[in-house]
């Protein structure tokens, strides 16, 4: 009998060890599932490289003139420069407060929601998800094109058909890296950063033995030039900041940042200052081998460098504006879907965009719109001048922003706000927006600022009928339509997590 007990409490400890082992092991496998939300997985290096990637497009390296051409000398056309970084330094310290003290995604359209609520967030994501974000795919990608094919049509424009089909081949390819994983789209926002970083560096430091060889001339009587007018001044600073613009794009992803309490304000403040800097110097670089006229006249500034000062290998200066045009383009996709997924998950845009891929984790259906949209936008002839038109729409949506956080101050004053900034820089923002909006509007005053305002504020017409009122044939018609996009793309609505 008691080696039947014995026998007995031995099985039972066994038992006992062995599901204890089991359960523990369910435990592990349970931590070690993700939850099917956007994951954090963009660090320090890849959000500096998100900024800069997006910031630096072709324009610095192949018409930084619009600057010079208002200014009409080279050291105010520097000043400008310089002083343009200083204010995207100061708007991208205001959203370095926003995007720690409101830790969503989907940039502005979180801050509108917060101080001025759903009305103004709604025509923010309507402008910016159907026009500004896949025309800008569209046009990156076309430049792109256009400087890929042409070495293979040397003495002659590529053909428009060839254009167009390469940045469409450009556009399926960057929604289908951005799709298949965000590692994989970060790995390539920070390999063609440092691309474009290395090929600056070589014209900073071929600008620096221009000047160190004598090549001074330029510089002699720097400031020799018409008197400024106020319309000019505001004219030239307007071209410059298009060239920074790009500071907010780290606050479409702040849901994927490690650590965006840190991560994101120090990525701000390494980012843009960087930027900055190789702008001055790239610009001093060309005035040490090309006249004030010969800036203005050239088709491609960087290129015309190149086979002055780097001769035997001139070669990579159109090599590597190809890859910058390559990397900015990305980094534009990947925010432009953050935003739209984000807009969904709020119930502004249509229900599917807020889906995520349960495998991969990415916000495929709103990746898959902004590239079925930028296609769209390359079939036109020609969408450069209308889209430059709707420019103006993103500064009034920056003095929004400033405008919102200084509501925000009186409004949320429980917010936690790691990152706090003087309220006279937010104001000063404002200001500057203000200007930047009016300024084209007043010495260039065109029929079509009136056709983007209206198409704006057309989005109200959908918020009445689709947000407000839910008119219900709607919703019948979209959850058949929702459902089988759904099974076709795999993808699953995101978790709610605190």
């Amino acid at each position: 009998m008691e080696m039947d007990e014995d026998l007995t409490r031995k099985r039972k400890e066994s038992h006992n060890g062995s599901s204890t082992y089991s359960m523990a092991g369910q435990t592990k496998d349970k931590r070690n599932v993700k939850a099917t939300v956007l994951q954090r997985d963009v660090g320090l290096f890849s959000a500096t490289c998100l900024i800069v990637g997006s910031m630096i497009g072709s324009g610095i390296f192949i018409s930084p003139s619009s600057v010079l051409l208002y200014t009409g000398a080279v050291g105010p056309c520097l000043i400008i420069w310089a002083a343009c970084g200083v204010l995207a330094t100061l708007g991208a310290l205001c959203y370095a407060e926003l995007g720690t003290m409101i830790t969503k995604s989907g940039g502005e359209y979180s801050y509108f929601l917060e101080a001025f609520g759903s009305i103004i967030a709604y025509l923010y994501a309507w402008t910016i998800v159907i026009v500004l974000k896949p025309s800008s795919l569209a046009i990156i990608t076309l430049s792109f094109a256009k400087y890929a094919s042409t070495p293979f049509y040397p003495g002659c424009t590529p053909p428009l058909v060839v254009t167009k089909c390469l940045a469409a081949a450009a556009i399926v390819l960057i929604v289908g890296v951005n799709c298949f994983s965000v590692k994989l789209a970060n790995y390539v926002q920070n390999i063609f950063t440092a691309a474009k970083l290395f090929i600056i560096a070589v014209i900073m430091c071929g600008g620096i033995v221009m000047l160190a060889q004598g090549k001074t001339e330029n510089f002699s009587n720097a400031f020799d030039s018409p008197s400024l007018s106020a319309g000019a001044i505001g004219l030239a600073c307007y071209n410059g900041m298009w060239a920074y613009d790009g500071w907010n794009q780290l606050n479409f992803i702040t849901e994927e940042l490690k650590n965006p309490y840190r991560n994101l304000p120090l990525a701000i403040l390494i980012a843009i200052p960087l930027v900055s800097v190789c702008y001055v110097m790239v610009n001093v670089a060309y005035f040490t081998v090309m006249t004030m006229t010969e800036v203005l006249v050239s088709p491609a500034v960087a290129v015309t460098f190149g086979d002055r000062v780097l001769h035997p290998v001139s070669w990579i200066v159109p090599l590597f504006v190809v890859f910058s045009t390559f990397g900015a383009a990305n980094g534009s996709c990947f925010t432009a879907g953050r935003l739209a997924y984000v807009s969904g998950r709020e119930g502004h845009m249509l229900k599917i965009l807020s889906y995520i891929s349960p495998k991969r984790y990415t916000p495929s259906p709103a990746l898959m719109l902004n590239g079925f949209l930028a296609l769209c936008y390359i079939m036109p002839a020609d969408i450069n001048t209308l889209i430059n038109y709707f420019s103006f729409a993103q500064w009034m949506f920056y003095g929004l922003a400033a405008l919102a956080l200084i509501v925000m101050r009186f409004t949320r004053k429980e917010l936690h706000r790691p990152v706090k900034v003087p309220i006279v820089i937010p104001a000063l923002m404002v200001l500057v927006s203000c200007y930047l909006v009016v300024a084209p509007i007043i010495y260039e005053p065109a029929l079509e600022y009136l056709y983007c305002t209206i198409f704006i504020l057309s989005g109200l017409i959908f918020y009445y009928f689709f947000i407000y009122r839910k008119v219900k044939w709607a919703l019948r018609l979209m959850r058949p339509i929702t459902m089988h996009l759904q099974l076709l793309m795999e993808v699953v609505p995101p978790e709610k997590t605190e």
